[in-house]
């Protein structure tokens, strides 16, 4: 098992930048990939940006151009760099992890179902 937990959300206005973080515990060990999500009241939840071991990362189309990933195997900890925030990146923020390569996931890391382990959130609130 894997638990993961955010932290770092909270309110900004637009033009803003929010640092994420996810501490991941237990069988990190086997952990080979590790991405955020988010998702907006009556949305889908999509991926913003995956990363794995071999150091290979995947950008979704959210959050293109403002967002940088990065992490820490020996602390076990994933950070997600949002700038220049918009209101309409308002969701949940999720950190997600899978025992497979990006090359390995279905989707490469962008669709939800490619990660079996979840965090519960952290709420991103921009305002106009």
């Amino acid at each position: 098992q894997v638990q993961l937990v955010e932290s770092g959300g909270g309110s900004v206005q637009a033009g803003g930048s929010l640092r994420l973080s996810c501490a991941a515990s237990g069988y990190t060990y086997s952990v080979y990939s590790m991405a955020w999500f988010r998702q907006a009241p009556g949305k889908e939840r999509e991926g913003i940006v995956a990363i794995d071991t071999d150091g290979r990362i995947r950008y979704g189309d959210s959050l293109a151009g403002r967002s940088a990933i990065s992490q820490d195997k020996a602390k076990n900890t994933l950070w997600l760099q949002m700038n220049s925030l918009k209101p309409e990146d308002t969701a949940m923020y999720y950190c997600a992890a899978d025992f497979r390569s990006l090359r390995g996931l279905p989707y490469g890391g962008m669709g939800p179902s490619d990660f079996r382990y979840w965090g519960q959130g952290t709420q991103v609130t921009v305002s106009s």
